[in-house]
């Protein structure tokens, strides 16, 4: 059983993660803060989000990479979902609590840039850059991320381990 802070009302979704590693093994993280939330600072985080209705995991991924990034992908560049989670953090007067899938997509090209322009729009208050990450720095990085342990887990992510990762309560 997981407990919660009781400190805001609770939205508990299913979600979806992508760990996109373009030919150079660079790793796409957006820059992010939660701007109702200053004492948050900012961090790093992998791209994803709500499995909507009557969707998988690899549809949901190709829509929220294609909202999130402008990146068009199939559902059959979506990995297996090797790595998941259960995580709670803070946004927008809400607890979220998610029940998360992290997937991999390769891309064969060099990192492109990143269009936003089909972000929801507190996604583009939250999220203002983004970096193509050689893994090896994410893997010694003392910047923080989410999922917290990302460093930690991302070289045994990669290596295709299955990953079972414990409850994090982020903030």
């Amino acid at each position: 059983m997981i407990e919660l802070p009781r400190d805001l009302p609770v939205i508990e979704r299913d979600v979806v993660r992508l760990v996109v590693v373009d030919m150079h093994d660079r790793v796409l993280l957006f820059h992010t803060h939660e701007p109702t939330l200053s004492g948050l600072g900012q961090w790093w985080e992998l791209p994803g989000g709500g499995i909507d209705d009557g969707e998988n995991y690899r549809e949901a991924a190709c829509r929220e990479l294609r909202e999130e990034t402008g990146i068009f992908i199939t559902p059959d560049q979506v990995g297996p979902a090797t790595w998941r989670r259960t995580a709670s953090f803070r946004h927008r007067g809400a607890r979220r609590l998610q029940h998360e899938v992290i997937a991999q997509v390769r891309l064969e090209l060099t990192g492109p840039d990143v269009d936003g322009s089909a972000r929801l729009d507190y996604e583009k208050e939250d999220y203002f850059g983004f970096r193509w990450w050689p893994i090896a720095e994410v893997i010694t990085s003392t910047e923080r991320f989410y999922p917290g342990r990302l460093p930690m887990i991302l070289p045994g992510f990669l290596a295709d381990e299955q990953i079972d990762e414990p409850f994090e309560l982020w903030s």
